[in-house]
Formats: structure tokens, C-alpha cells, sequence
């Protein structure tokens, strides 16, 4: 018998848990189903319909719409402040947008009446000078509704902003937005689902509001008297029409809670999956336009100074037309070298010269600095057309031009055919490419490339690397790429910068670096071996005590980085006789293909990680596999020494 599935696996709920859940539902619930239940559903219509509920209603959908523009002017602003702003006592001002939400309305209506009634703080003040009355007015309805309502709204914007990485805003800014733009073409259309969620939940809260309106504003009929105030003087002499007009804000605010639902709490980056609505061709620009840096022209050219300080730290010079390899391993302070330049980190700070101009106290969208980081960051709610041209519309270059550009750099990246595409249905390799085209239409002085194609596959890349060579080979500023390709630092670079703990270890042509890495790093990216140690009479003593014997002997004491090659290796079954001065026997870990030929990784208790590289056929003929036991020797005159 075919078993049925009626849930997906898993535990069973236990008992103890399952019996006070349902109770909990049912408490809930039961409150609604005896609205439902005394409903007189014949004399509904009568009821809604009736003078004195409809003007209720009306005043109610002012009321609340009021309330709700309001809490988006106050609050949209304050959700941004404590999302993305550190500053002495946020916690407090927090604490403050939640208060509304837990306190008694009544009392919250108190507090209103003290800060802006007629005795109040500051009510003399506005009717005096404004000749401005709050209480028992219809104004004074709306601030009831605005202070019980607005934390909704606070609350539902600063959780979306908080999902949203600041990454899309930095990488804006890079292109020459200025924050305000950045704000009104980057940040709100990101954060659209939870800015709408939180404002449909401030208007239902709004519409529903009793407590603090009555106490702050009365009960006054074409007033102040909204649905709610209806409902509390209907239960006193027309119970069933008070059932008829809860119903009605039953229905309402079940409405808004299915509209919502799984909105609320969700992320930006949780709901990239769902469908987006049609992308803009192109972001609207702020109202208040702020200058961004100027583009450069073709013919201009732009050198590079910079002295970086905290916890990357080093001086960095370069000629117009350079382009930069940062090489080093992970936490050696590359990233943070380009945030340094972009002035995007606490962690270290860029005195930056480009050409005659000094950048250093400009902000990040007026440097002249484009960005492309690692994830590419493209706008989601963008075309990939419009997304290549934001750079050159917050340069002020007019929308068809900068269409037009954005279009031709597409082309020469192969993805003009997806520009009408929006990120979410582009591939890793092609977001990256437009992302790149992006930073290259953007006209930057200074370029910063972080991994740009490491999500292409080879035969794309290549393609990449042609085109952005060929760029780079006419662009008049300075390009800082970091890679962990050697193909690239070897093809794109004039110059491989060498980092390791915020250090420069080496700074010269990649030629220079591929023959004497001075960092085991490096020379472990161009696929050879590499052991620190130091120079001894019988040869080089590496860190784990063992020694390695080398041709030419070094300076007693020296410290060295012993480089061996994978194919100077030898792989032997049993231990080799002869000529070898160095040889140690070891386990195979890993056997990966390189080419036509087989990388064999070994390990030894008697020396460091050894990678070997021999051809399948000598594989075979060893009948080598994880596990199996060999020995490994290399010649002296094949140990390559570099003075650290």
C-alpha cells in the first residue's frame, strides 16, 4: 500500500507543547468568531451606510492618511539615522520610537495634552505665534495618530535597511552619486518592500486609533470622531451597529495583514528571489542635486599618490597609463587598501594625490574613484543598461548620451545583447561584466578592481582580460586590480604589489615577482613551492627544524625563502639512491589536473607540504592514489633561494 505524505519528515510535535498552541490559536481566534457570530448580516448596509458612521469613515481615511504622510516625512529619515549612523546615546532614541508602541494609549494621550494643549509646553507658544490649537481639533487627531503610529513604520524601514548591505550605497557613491542621490536612487527602491510593509502597517494603526485621539483630541462628531470614538459611542446605545462597524475594521486590518504577509520581517536580501516589478530605465535623480566628481576626458591623465596609514600601511606611487596587481593572502589588507582610497574605512586612511588635485578630505562621491568590489553589486531594481549608465547621469552627462555610452560599453564586454535585463536574471559571469563596464563608463581617475573576473569561466575571461586590456592600454589614470590569478597579475599589471599584513612585501614588474616572490604566498599562487627558513653552514634550516640542503651556500643566519618547482620534484615507490641530496619520504594527499599534467600533493612528517607535478602516464606507472605511501626528492641545483 502506497504510503501517504501528508507533511514533510521530521520530529513530532510534543504533546505539551501542541495542547497550550492550540489554546493560545484559539484565544485569538474566538474574540473574531463572536464578532462574526453577532453580526446582524441583514442589517449591515443600514449600519455602514448610516450618516453618522459614514462621516466617521471619512474623517478616519483623513485622519490616517495625514498621520501616514507624516510618520514617511518624520520617520523615513529617523529609520535611516539608526541604520546607518553611529552616535552617542542611539540606544535611547530607540527606546523612544518604541515607547509609543507600549505604552497605554491613554497615557499617551496625556503626554500629548502636556507637551501641546493650550497649558502645555508648547502649546501657548504655537497658539500664539501660529495661532495654532491641537486639542479638540482635527490636527490635533493626526499627531495622536502620528505619535502611536509612526514606530511602525521606524521599525519595519530600520530592519530593511539593515539587510541591505551598505556595499550597493559605497559602490554608488564610487561612481560619482552623491549621498542624497544615492539615497533617493539607491537605498529607498532597494528597501521599497519594507518601507511599503511599514507604511501600510502605520496606516491601519493610524485608522484604528482610540486611546490617545480621545484624551488628546476629544470626541467631537465631524472632528475629531473617528471610526474607533463611532464604535465606543455606538456599543452604548446600538450594540449591533458597534458589531457591524468592528466588522469593518476587522476586515481592514485583516486586509493589510494578508497583503503583508511574509513582508514584514523579510530582508532585501531574503526577498531577491521573489518577482521585482519593471526596472526603470534609468534612477530618477535626487530633487537636490549635489556636484560629483568630474569625469575625465579622453587625453587626460592622472598619477597616483598615496600615503596609507592604519592598519594597511605603505606609500604608493604610480605614473598615468599603470596598472597595479595587489596580490597577497587572505587578511593581508587588500580590500582594505582600496576602501582606504575610496575613503570607505576607519581601519586605515588615504592621503591621496591624483594628478594636481588632493582628494584626501573630499568624500568618496566627489574623489573620482570608481569601485567594482568583488560581488559586483549591481542595483537590483536596474536594468543592466541602467545600471551602466548611473555613474554617467550622476556626472550630470543627459539620459540618452549616457544610454548610449552605457550601451557601447555593454558591447564591448559581450552583454549588450542582456541590457534590458536585470540583474537577478543575469549569470555570475555576466553580472560581473557589466559591473565591470559600469566602473569604465563611470570616466574614473582612479580605478579599483576588486577579483573583477573571478566568477567568469576561462574562455571568457580571456575575453575580459583582452577588452579591459586594451582599455587600460589607453586609460589616463592608474588601475589597482587584486587578484588571486597569477595569469592575470602576469597579463594585466605593470607592476605586483605584494601585501601581507597591511605590509608591502614587493612592488615590482611581474616578470621580477614570477622569477624572486619574496612572500611564500606568491610563490605558492605561481604554483611553486615555497619554505621560509634560515641560511645555515649546511644549508637552509626551514621553520619546522628540518634541513634543506642547497648549492649555493648563504650567509650564516640570513633569512630566505627556499622556492623548489612542482615539476623539480621527483616521486619514487621506494627511497631513491644517488645523486639527491634532499629526499623524504611522505603520503599522497590530493592528485589535481593541471593541464596535461598531474599536480600530486604530499605531505611529510619530516618536511613541509610538497606539491610534485608529473604526467598522468608516470601516475599510473606508481600507481599513485590518496593514501598511497611514496618518496619525494629534490636535487640541490633545483632550490632556488630568495634574501628576505
Amino acid at each position: 500500500m502506497k504510503r501517504l505524505r501528508g507533511h514533510a519528515p521530521g520530529a513530532r510535535a510534543p504533546v505539551a507543547l501542541t495542547v497550550p498552541a492550540l489554546l493560545a490559536v484559539a484565544f485569538l481566534l474566538l474574540p473574531l468568531v463572536g464578532i462574526l457570530a453577532r453580526t446582524q448580516w441583514d442589517e449591515l448596509g443600514d449600519h455602514l451606510t448610516s450618516p453618522g458612521t459614514v462621516e466617521a469613515l471619512r474623517l478616519s481615511v483623513v485622519v490616517s492618511f495625514y498621520a501616514l504622510g507624516l510618520s514617511l516625512l518624520l520617520g523615513v529619515p529617523l529609520a535611516w539615522l539608526l541604520a546607518r549612523v553611529p552616535f552617542p546615546g542611539k540606544a535611547f532614541v530607540r527606546s523612544l520610537v518604541l515607547l509609543p508602541m507600549v505604552l497605554p494609549p491613554t497615557v499617551g494621550g496625556v503626554a500629548l495634552l502636556l507637551a501641546f494643549g493650550r497649558r502645555g509646553l508648547l502649546g501657548p507658544w504655537l497658539e500664539d505665534t501660529f495661532d495654532i490649537t491641537l486639542p479638540f481639533h482635527t490636527s490635533g487627531a493626526v499627531l495622536a495618530a502620528t505619535f502611536v503610529a509612526m514606530p511602525f513604520l521606524v521599525i519595519s524601514l530600520e530592519g530593511a535597511l539593515g539587510g541591505l548591505r551598505p556595499r550597493y550605497e559605497e559602490t554608488a557613491a564610487s561612481l560619482g552619486a552623491s549621498p542624497l542621490r544615492v539615497f533617493f536612487t539607491v537605498t529607498l527602491p532597494m528597501v521599497a518592500p519594507g518601507l511599503i510593509a511599514g507604511a501600510a502597517l502605520t496606516w491601519a494603526r493610524a485608522l484604528g486609533e482610540f486611546g490617545a485621539t480621545i484624551t488628546f483630541a476629544g470626541n467631537l462628531p465631524g472632528t475629531t470622531q473617528t471610526l474607533p470614538l463611532q464604535v465606543y459611542l455606538l456599543l452604548q446605545d446600538e450594540p449591533e451597529a458597534a458589531t457591524s462597524v468592528s466588522l469593518l475594521l476587522l476586515a481592514i486590518a485583516m486586509l493589510v495583514l494578508i497583503a503583508l504577509r511574509g513582508r514584514w520581517t523579510g530582508t532585501p536580501a531574503q526577498r531577491q528571489g521573489a518577482k521585482e516589478a519593471p526596472a526603470e530605465a534609468d534612477p530618477p535623480t535626487s530633487t537636490v542635486p549635489e556636484p560629483a566628481a568630474p569625469a575625465s576626458e579622453p587625453g587626460e591623465r592622472w598619477a597616483l599618490h598615496a600615503e596609507v596609514t592604519g592598519f594597511t600601511q605603505l606609500v604608493l606611487d604610480a605614473e598615468p597609463g599603470t596598472t597595479i596587481a595587489v596580490v597577497g593572502p587572505n587578511g593581508a589588507g587588500k580590500t582594505t587598501l582600496l576602501r582606504a582610497l575610496l575613503g570607505l574605512t576607519p581601519r586605515a586612511h588615504a592621503g591621496l594625490q591624483l594628478g594636481d588635485a588632493d582628494v584626501t578630505g573630499l568624500p568618496p562621491h566627489r574623489r573620482g574613484v570608481a569601485w567594482v568590489p568583488q560581488d559586483g553589486a549591481l542595483f537590483p531594481h536596474l536594468t543592466a543598461l541602467a545600471n551602466t549608465a548611473y555613474g554617467l547621469r550622476a556626472h550630470g552627462v543627459p539620459r540618452a548620451e549616457a544610454r548610449r555610452e552605457a550601451q557601447q560599453w555593454l558591447d564591448r564586454l559581450g552583454v549588450g545583447h542582456l541590457a534590458h535585463r536585470r540583474p537577478a536574471q543575469l549569470s555570475g559571469g555576466q553580472a560581473g561584466r557589466v559591473a565591470l563596464a559600469r566602473a569604465l563608463a563611470a570616466r574614473p581617475r582612479l580605478l579599483l578592481l576588486d577579483e573583477p573576473l573571478a566568477a567568469l569561466d576561462q574562455t571568457t575571461r580571456a575575453h575580459v582580460r583582452h577588452t579591459l586590456r586594451r582599455h587600460l592600454d589607453g586609460f589616463g589614470g592608474v588601475c589597482l586590480i587584486v587578484t588571486h590569478d597569477p595569469v592575470e597579475a602576469v597579463a594585466l599589471a605593470d607592476r605586483v604589489l605584494v601585501l601581507d599584513d597591511g605590509r608591502a612585501l614587493q612592488d615590482a614588474p611581474p616578470t621580477e615577482v614570477a622569477r624572486h616572490p619574496r612572500s611564500p604566498w606568491v610563490a605558492r599562487m605561481l604554483g611553486r613551492n615555497a619554505w621560509p627558513g634560515t641560511a645555515t653552514a649546511e644549508g637552509i634550516e626551514l621553520q619546522g627544524g628540518e634541513r634543506l640542503v642547497i648549492a649555493d651556500p648563504l650567509p650564516q643566519g640570513t633569512d630566505v625563502l627556499a622556492i623548489i618547482a612542482p615539476e623539480a620534484v621527483s616521486v619514487h615507490r621506494d627511497k631513491p639512491s644517488g645523486s639527491p641530496r634532499n629526499v623524504w619520504p611522505g603520503t599522497v594527499r590530493e592528485i589535481t589536473a593541471s593541464g596535461s599534467r598531474l599536480r600530486v600533493l604530499i605531505t611529510s612528517g619530516r618536511a613541509p607540504d610538497l606539491v610534485a607535478e608529473i604526467t598522468p602516464q608516470a601516475a599510473a606507472e606508481l600507481g599513485l592514489a590518496d593514501g598511497t605511501t611514496v618518496w619525494t626528492s629534490v636535487k640541490a641545483t633545483e632550490v632556488t633561494t630568495v634574501t628576505l
